[in-house]
């Protein structure tokens, strides 16, 4: 019975539904067999990223058990090798104690206590290369180096330049670790005393890395804008800012001035440090008697510690520009770049001598840094000043990127790649460390506030000011986020090599000293490029009262002269501003010669550079520079009527607005000016005169405003022995005469005042 109801089903188009339902189980069940290979492919997968993991984590174990038995653990932000620091044994500590300076010491534990746990990588271990530490290196001589023939051959080596070939630096790539060689120390000789002992050569070999992301994790697409370094080849890696401190040995907790500490010596030692202040215009005495590779505290934000940058960032060469420098204080920077860069991005350091005269400066200072392979000096034959030295050093640098720096700096901890991936980024960019003090007094290192930047004042003053509040609101700024900078402070910046070149380098027509960062600020910006503060790179500064070495020519009149060389080429109208603050007397050719700009004029027109009408409305808009110190009416407040212009001489109507005969302005070069026509003071009787502008000439120029209030109001000639213009009683001329505080005939307004 059951058969015929399954035949009766079976028949027409029932036999059709049972096929199909067949077909859909048997689907089915291949389905699931699918499914389940596949998870078991994945779980395969899950097994196997498992065991790399492990096999990581031992990796890493290994790589600590083999750095602990070389030294001790690293504190975070410190990175001194010391396990427990005694701070009764530092004077400064002892004395007084900046609550922020403990503050960035204590980041991760309680004072000085050390926690592995919490450093920001896996620690760099320094230490010997036997095979290169048994051959015997040729002594490294100094290059004589002729300043024109660098720079004519920038990027050439000039003759006589001995290249140092660097043995390969190994770097650990991810987990593959090498054993470092036992640590050593490099002792650091006083060039006044025994000079000539035997010192051993250090090859360094860096053997950890920090920790890199996750390699198997989908690289997101880098999107450059025009004009950036293109990606085209390159590798898409990026691994967390190295936190690197490669001291030769562990550093002495008991040292004088370690950790970045102040020192207060005793009273007895006044007198020595009062002989020899002049050697450096700051504490000589007690610099000499700090280590040259001395702790310093991180001061970053602790967020930079987790900034990632590109594995393959360009490499640069550091170029030191020195006269006549404090033996310590030239070491102490050395170190600190050769000690915190990673060496596989430190192309070299240059030493440029802009032709010192102490003694310890010149063989003893080629036998010091002969033991360290990247470090060459370049010695000029003459006296040239900062200006010319540092374009010697670039036109003999190998680096991808040039990094100025001042010749008394310490470098902190994670300096350089923030700075060098900035300019991989894009290579018009133009990054700056954020310069921190070091005391000329106490040589402690101090920290500085966030969200300053360098600004000028006028005339060309360069100054730091706040970030205003309202573009860090709308740009949603971090304490470690890049800060656009109007001017850069000069000492210190990163600038890619060749672009550095394409802008025409520093113009060469500037003298020693002075004016040379309002330059090349003003060209950066205004030729396409960017000026940046880094926040997670920082560097020691000593700022000290005045300069110590001798200017070839007059100081005052060498930074005018540069100055006004920087106004003619770059500030277009507003040059007038610079000037009127002071600086007529520079428009004098006879006084002063600043030299040829056609150069200068034509590099500008070349590079097709905006206008510095767009410098100050994009770059620096916080700035007030109206061109006009006030315009509108001129008012007599004796005649209760307006000056005005009439068929080529002044007269007097009822005031107008809307009359442009009567709007004048009042410039920063001090003239009474309608259009190209200024008012000028006649000594023949006393008149005026309507003459075409000429900003040479001293009869044209007007006191108005001026620091004695009784004649504030007046407008006084700084020609005919400061007479002051009068209104005559009956309003038909106009005429100079002796000036009357009393007078409300030599009394003038101006609708406005822009400045006062």
């Amino acid at each position: 019975m059951q058969m015929l109801k399954v035949r009766r089903y079976l028949r027409g188009s029932g036999r059709v539904l049972a096929f199909v339902f067949v077909a859909s189980v048997i689907w089915l069940l291949f389905d699931m067999a699918a499914l389940r290979i596949s998870i078991n492919d994945v779980n395969s997968q899950l097994l196997r990223e498992r065991v790399i993991r492990e096999k990581e984590v031992m990796m890493l174990m290994m790589m600590k058990q083999r750095q602990s038995r070389v030294t001790q653990p690293m504190k975070e932000g410190l990175d001194h090798p010391v396990q427990k620091v005694d701070l009764a044994v530092t004077h400064s500590w002892k004395k007084q104690r900046s609550n922020k300076l403990a503050q960035a010491y204590r980041r991760g534990g309680k004072d000085l206590e050390l926690n592995s746990n919490q450093k920001r990588g896996d620690k760099v271990i320094i230490g010997d290369n036997s095979e290169s530490n048994n051959k015997v290196r040729p002594k490294k001589e100094a290059v004589n180096l002729d300043l024109n023939e660098a720079v004519a051959r920038k990027t050439q080596h000039p003759p006589g330049v001995q290249v140092n070939t660097n043995q390969g630096v190994k770097v650990a790539s991810q987990l593959q670790v090498e054993e470092a060689h036992p640590a050593r120390t490099v002792s650091h000789q006083n060039p006044n005393k025994n000079v000539n002992k035997k010192e051993e050569s250090v090859e360094a070999k860096r053997v950890g890395m920090t920790e890199r992301t996750n390699l198997n994790a989908k690289k997101e697409p880098l999107n450059l804008r025009a004009g950036q370094n293109s990606t085209a080849g390159r590798k898409a890696g990026v691994h967390k800012v190295l936190h690197l401190d490669m001291t030769q040995a562990p550093r002495d907790a008991k040292a004088v001035g370690q950790f970045g500490q102040a020192v207060f010596l005793s009273r007895s030692d006044d007198a020595e440090v009062k002989k020899r202040w002049d050697e450096g215009h700051f504490n000589v005495y007690l610099s000499d008697q700090i280590p040259v590779d001395r702790a310093i505290p991180d001061t970053r934000p602790e967020s930079c510690a987790q900034n990632l940058v590109h594995d393959d960032l360009p490499s640069t060469s550091v170029i030191f520009c020195f006269v006549d420098e404090v033996w310590s204080t030239l070491l102490r920077s050395v170190h600190s770049v050769l000690n915190r860069s990673p060496p596989h991005l430190l192309k070299e350091i240059i030493l440029v001598d802009d032709f010192s005269t102490r003694d310890y400066l010149k063989e003893p200072l080629d036998k010091y840094m002969s033991q360290f392979p990247k470090v060459r000096i370049v010695r000029l034959k003459e006296r040239q000043g900062l200006i010319r030295a540092r374009l010697a050093g670039a036109a003999v640098a190998k680096g991808d990127v040039l990094t100025f720096l001042d010749s008394h700096v310490e470098c902190n901890v994670g300096w350089l790649e923030p700075l060098l991936e900035q300019v991989y980024l894009d290579r018009r960019k133009v990054p700056c460390p954020v310069i921190e003090v070091i005391s000329d007094k106490d040589m402690s290192y101090m920290l500085v506030d966030n969200f300053q930047r360098g600004i000028f004042k006028w005339p060309l003053v360069f100054g730091w000011s706040a970030v205003p509040e309202d573009v860090i609101r709308k740009n949603n700024l971090t304490v470690s986020d890049p800060i656009k900078c109007p001017v850069m402070a000069g000492g210190l910046f990163s600038i890619d090599k060749n672009y550095f070149f394409e802008l025409g380098t520093y113009d060469p027509g500037l003298d020693v000293w002075g004016g040379e960062n309002m330059e090349i600020s003003f060209k950066i910006w205004m030729c396409g490029g960017e000026i940046e503060i880094i926040p997670c790179s920082r560097v020691g500064h000593i700022f000290r009262g005045q300069n110590p070495y001798k200017f070839p020519k007059d100081r005052q009149k060498t930074v005018e002269r540069n100055l006004a060389r920087v106004a003619e080429v770059w500030l277009d109208e507003y040059k007038d501003v610079f000037y009127g603050h002071g600086y007529h007397h520079l428009l004098d050719k006879k006084l002063m010669d600043i030299g040829n700009l056609t150069e200068q004029i034509e590099l500008r027109k070349r590079l097709k550079c905006k206008s510095f009408k767009w410098y100050l409305e994009n770059v620096y808009p916080d700035i007030n520079t109206p061109l006009a110190k006030a315009e509108g009416l001129v008012f007599n407040r004796g005649l209760r009527k307006c000056l005005a212009l009439q068929k080529g001489s002044l007269s007097f109507e009822t005031c107008d607005l809307t009359k442009q005969n009567q709007h004048f302005n009042y410039t920063w070069m001090r003239h009474i000016r309608q259009q190209d026509l200024c008012v000028g003071s006649q000594t023949k009787e006393h008149g005026l005169a309507l003459l075409s502008c000429d900003n040479t000439k001293p009869d044209l120029r007007w006191l108005h405003k001026a620091s004695n209030l009784a004649l504030a109001e007046h407008l006084i000639t700084e020609f005919s022995n400061h007479m002051c213009l009068e209104a005559e009683p009956r309003g038909v001329i106009t005429r100079l005469s002796p000036c009357d505080s009393n007078s409300v005939f030599q009394k003038w307004q101006f609708t406005h005042y822009h400045v006062q």
